[in-house]
């Protein structure tokens, strides 16, 4: 059986037999790979051309609840996916990371569509003002980009390594083409595979290479951004493409790193942080047969503390059952295939210079419904490093597997010395309940580290772990790390957007971005715009209120409803030594008596409800006689989805209301007009029309 690459919308087998893929548990043969002959130059002008294309046509809004459809299709499809995982090595629990886990990302980015606009760009930052008359500014941009990204991916992860990635990509509009490592490609197949058929993203979105990658990195062009997930040397030698360097092709290196995790010199035996240290390190020893580049491989202690931990963790890890992962029974499967576990021993060697095996044997392994020789199991190997500031090897090779090597320390500076030795690294834990010692190792070793957890029994309940790589977090590492992100929420998707300075106008600025800028002209209308429905509002309509005098008895009624009696709102305080002339107004109130002067009242409308305020700032002190009026401009629209609800049918109560989150710039001036008095940006929730 070959296995067919997806490109240029279909599937197409490579040329000759290819790469065999074999069944890391018992060596039987389950698919052959192979890219030869393709065209690779067309694969990527095809994604540019059709799929990226047609993403950019498509919102943030759209774009991310596509994500939310495939996310729930993939789910339906999961059991058949845990049934090939087993094939990998992987248990029910390190499938559950992979399959579930790759989904839950797909949901994770279709929930951003709650801080994103309804368009196929983004601003970036604040208005700028560029001119003293307020007619010169500038906003920032974030702009889909034109190209491709091409995912490399490793072979630890064959479901999440994929999802992860293109979840942030086509939420920026941008296309994928990705190329899992061949070892455990048949899974990512049959991922790949649903949903191509279930039609829901655009045709050209994504793109499937199982085999080499061949030339296609001399194809690549400067709007293309490269993704690649493995080794440190493999990483480097892709990234000095003179290809890429000559083109300036963006490229996120995501390498394996020498992770690490330190018991704190405050926690004793009879501790729950002792438990929850050995529990912690056995978990990332064993979980994904230490295939994780998030793994511990690392294990900083107190010196005085060396030789229980070893008995602990001994204990703990001999207690591994290892085997078959279709075993309910067991906790431990195969490494990815036998050529993965000659690499392994091969490194555990040359960590043995300078390091003694203290838990587990390179030969000798107790296996349940497997065979040592078809399949490609290996037993958790704990290594003793006593000299870890004389023998570097476990801060300089990395064995991608069930191993660690653990260490002394003397002091905690002596470990953050240490923590630093790996040259960069993805993520570090320390387990203490000590705020000084946590707090010294984070701001010391931080600079060389992507993630950082701090664990003890007030976080433990809740954590997800060293290892656990989270959607909505950077996730990269300086370094050895490879000094590139992934993740990491809304930073994500800056990765594959072109940020540009946009100078003009105000009225300008608005019409390219569809966001009111200060100063933009506003647009009257004889209707008020709260009887608008959503579909009508236009941004930059406008209304400008009359004005409202502010009197002392205001003042001293607010103070006693809201009970806010701050000495600067009462009006017999000496305000000699103070920032006021005489007693001021709430600023609340100020904001209070705004909405009264806006808010179109008594009338059912389209408002349906006041949503928040954001970006609330009180400019100018408000004394008594001033008069205030407000000019109150359409900002920002941002459809929502229907929930619950048949768009075909007439509203009903009980059922989704159809409707959209309008944003409104709101001024506040007194007679002066000059300056603001205040300003803030209200949400409000508008129905649409049925």
């Amino acid at each position: 059986m070959k296995l067919a690459n997806y490109v240029t919308g279909r599937w197409i087998d490579g040329d000759g037999d290819g790469q065999p893929l074999l069944n890391a548990v018992n060596g039987e043969l389950i698919a052959n790979i192979t890219t030869q002959g393709l065209d690779f130059d067309k694969i990527l002008e095809y994604g540019r051309g059709n799929g990226s294309t047609a993403l950019r046509q498509m919102t943030f809004q759209q774009r991310a609840l596509m994500l939310k459809k495939l996310a729930l299709f993939l789910l339906d499809k999961k059991e058949k996916f845990y049934q090939l995982s087993y094939k990998t090595g992987a248990t029910r629990m390190d499938s559950w990371v992979d399959i579930e886990g790759g989904i839950g990302n797909l949901f994770s980015n279709a929930s951003l569509r709650r801080k994103l606009p309804d368009t196929s760009f983004t601003l970036d930052g604040d208005f700028i003002g560029l001119g003293k008359e307020g007619t010169f500014a500038a906003q920032h941009l974030l702009i889909p980009k034109d190209g491709v990204a091409i995912h490399i991916n490793a072979f630890n992860f064959p479901v999440w390594g994929m999802l992860e990635k293109i979840a942030v990509n086509l939420l920026a509009g941008v296309a994928a083409i990705v190329k899992p490592a061949s070892i455990t490609s048949y899974l990512t197949h049959a991922v790949v595979k649903e949903i191509i058929a279930s039609k829901i993203l655009p045709e050209g979105a994504l793109q499937l290479l199982c085999g080499s990658a061949g030339d296609m990195l001399d194809h690549t062009i400067s709007q293309d951004v490269i993704t690649f997930t493995g080794s440190a040397t493999t990483g480097l030698l892709l990234k000095s493409n003179p290809h890429l360097l000559r083109e300036n092709v963006p490229f996120n290196l995501e390498a394996d790193s020498l992770n690490c995790i330190v018991l704190g010199n405050d926690v004793k035996p009879d501790m729950p942080e002792w438990t929850l240290f050995i529990k912690e390190v056995k978990r990332e020893i064993t979980s994904k047969c230490g295939q994780k580049c998030t793994a511990i491989r690392r294990i900083f202690v107190p010196e005085e503390k060396l030789e229980l931990v070893a008995a602990d963790l001994n204990k703990a890890l001999q207690q591994t059952i290892i085997g078959n992962p279709i075993n309910e029974k067991v906790k431990m499967g195969a490494l990815a295939g036998q050529s993965q576990r000659k690499e392994v021993l091969s490194q555990i060697q040359k960590l043995l210079a300078s390091s003694q095996i203290i838990s587990g044997s390179l030969d000798s392994i107790s296996l349940v419904e497997a065979d040592y020789n078809k399949g490609a199991f290996l037993s958790p190997i704990l290594l003793l490093n006593e000299k870890p500031f004389q023998g570097m090897e476990a801060h300089e090779i990395e064995a991608f597997g069930p191993v660690s090597t653990l260490m002394p320390y003397k002091n905690i500076d002596e470990a953050i010395a240490l923590a630093k030795l790996g040259k960069g690294s993805l993520c570090s834990s320390i387990v203490s309940t000590d705020q000084e010692i946590a707090r010294k190792f984070i701001l010391g070793a931080g600079n060389h580290h992507g993630r950082m957890m701090i664990l003890n029994r007030e976080s433990a309940r809740e954590s997800t772990g060293h290892g656990s790589p989270l959607p909505m977090l950077v996730h990269g590492g300086p370094g050895r790390a490879g000094g590139g992100e992934e993740m990491g929420g809304l930073r994500g998707i800056r990765h594959y957007m072109q940020r540009v300075a946009v100078q003009g106008s105000p009225g300008m600025l608005t019409s390219v971005t569809s966001v009111y800028q200060p100063h933009a002209p506003g647009k009257k209308s004889n209707l008020h715009p709260f009887k608008k429905y959503f579909e009508e509002l236009e941004i930059g309509d406008q209304l400008i209120t009359d004005k409202r005098k502010i009197t002392s008895e205001d003042i001293n009624r607010f103070a006693d409803l809201s009970g806010d009696h701050f000495y600067a709102h009462i009006a017999s305080t000496n305000f000699a030594d103070t920032m006021f002339e005489k007693q001021v107004a709430h600023g609340y109130f100020i904001m209070s008596a705004a909405a009264g002067l806006f808010v179109d009242s008594y009338e059912i409308n389209p408002v349906l409800l006041n949503y928040g305020i954001d970006e609330l700032r009180f400019t100018k002190p408000v004394y008594p006689g001033a008069s205030v009026f407000i000019r109150f401009t359409c900002k920002e629209k941002i459809s929502q989805e229907l929930k619950d609800i048949n768009p075909e049918v007439p509203y009903v109560k009980g059922s989704d209301i159809p409707k959209g989150i309008v944003k409104w710039y709101v001024e506040i001036f007194d007679e002066t007009e000059d300056p603001l008095v205040g300003v803030a940006t209200i949400l409000t929730m508008v129905r649409k029309k049925l």
